[in-house]
């Protein structure tokens, strides 16, 4: 692929926008964003909260620890961090840096102010609108479609700024329709390592930190470690050990932060973690790596964008997906390799479920590696899922195309039920 070619400047754009910092789970932040700008915006700290959130947003919040905040849990919490500690420049780090007094603030706001929580449905799957009041004032800020897209800043009836939503467009973010596992698979053995290099050092610093942390402490179900003590050290399990770890880490409260992948922290650790890994246990060149993260998290995106950002479709499935053909390549797979173990992961791992950001994350994302792995193994031992075989076509992309039917359209009703029991309906 020539520098001239449009992909070429589209794709490191593409990995610009995904690859981002972010501090804890990401619908948290993003609710802890919104309620951080409209704290800026009222001027003063606020007396009523009124949170309307789809429910896929409700589903992701509910059980998730926020980061920097001694532990509180869930929607209200991320709200309280956002209103009090929170610095909306910051975005995804809204809430990165947080002193000892304003976690003593957020809980004294906690059990001092008016929370309220709505299920809102306006038609998109990502939707929050925070409201604050004091006295006769109010700020509104609505984020919705994805994680930093502020539509809406309103005050005392006034609109400061507003941008149409229409559907669940993503507005503003570099044309995703031009990624294809051909382009890709161009791409990163064309690319110039420099275009990519900043933010992938970036990916490698933050999400190895974490992932390392995730095994020293003791966080969630601690399933790297179980995985480690279970099967041993060698390189497959250590792959999906470490991401594990990260993924165990992240969703119970550690104060690091992470690159993601597709809005999603979990997804960034699951694609580049395990391709980490492997790079260091083959001893390739910097350069190689560089080339199979590339590799990783574009097919990863390039899997999550008919499904959307929130989904009852896991989207560690995905990133799995990704991390398989990272390791293909890091092996000396080439284009037929990467292909196959895409096709051959997903028919393995497609039918998980997202049921909310929480504790369990990290194994699904253990058995998203795991699938990537056997992918690429099964094909160059001679085997492989072939087009009928369930969801699975004949040639990659008419595959990718079915698994995003299946995780935006034919997991609604799913994502739907799920929602209801998670709240009590």
């Amino acid at each position: 692929m020539e520098k001239s070619d449009v992909r070429y400047n589209a794709y490191i754009d593409i990995l610009k926008e995904e690859l981002v910092p972010a501090m804890g789970c990401t619908e948290p932040i993003a609710l802890a964003y919104a309620a951080a700008m409209a704290r800026r915006v009222l001027g003063q700290v606020p007396e009523k909260v009124v949170i309307g959130a789809s429910g896929s947003i409700i589903k992701n919040v509910k059980s998730v620890i926020v980061p920097n905040t001694d532990h509180l849990k869930g929607i209200s919490a991320a709200a309280a961090a956002g209103i009090i500690a929170g610095d909306p420049d910051k975005e995804l780090e809204v809430i990165a840096q947080v002193t000892p007094e304003q976690i003593a603030g957020m809980k004294a706001f906690l059990e001092q102010a008016e929370i309220e929580v709505e299920h809102v449905d306006n038609g998109i799957t990502f939707d929050i609108i925070v409201t604050l009041y004091k006295g006769e004032s109010y700020a509104k800020v609505r984020i919705a479609n994805y994680h930093t897209n502020i539509v809406l800043i309103e005050k005392d009836g006034k609109i400061l700024e507003e941008t149409e939503v229409q559907g669940e467009t993503e507005e503003g973010l570099t044309d995703r329709s031009l990624l294809s596992m051909e382009g890709i698979w161009d791409f990163i053995n064309s690319v110039d390592v420099e275009d990519i290099k900043e933010v992938l050092d970036r990916q490698i610093s933050y999400n190895m930190a974490i992932a390392e942390e995730g095994i020293r402490g003791d966080y969630g179900a601690n399933i790297g470690s179980v995985l480690l003590d279970m099967e041993g050290d060698n390189v497959r399990v250590r792959a999906k050990a470490m991401a594990a770890a990260g993924s165990d880490a992240r969703m119970n409260g550690c104060e690091l932060p992470v690159i993601i992948n597709s809005g999603s922290g979990n997804q960034g650790i699951t694609a580049s973690v395990p391709v980490i890994v492997y790079a260091k246990e083959l001893k390739v060149s910097d350069e190689k790596m560089y080339r199979a993260l590339a590799l990783s998290n574009l097919t990863a995106i390039h899997q999550k964008t008919p499904i959307g950002r929130l989904s009852a479709y896991c989207g560690a499935v995905s990133a799995g997906a990704g991390a398989g053909v990272g390791i293909a390549y890091l092996n000396g797979g080439g284009y037929a390799e990467i292909t196959h173990t895409v096709v051959n992961a997903l028919a393995i791992v497609s039918g998980i479920i997202c049921d909310g950001a929480k504790a369990s994350c990290a194994a699904k994302i253990a058995s998203a590696v795991e699938a990537g792995i056997l992918g690429y193994n099964m094909y160059v031992r001679g085997q492989q899922f072939r087009g009928g075989d369930g969801i699975v076509m004949k040639g990659v992309e008419a595959t990718l195309k079915n698994v995003g039917r299946l995780g935006k359209e034919g997991m609604k009703e799913t994502n739907e039920e799920i929602i209801k029991m998670m709240i009590g309906e």
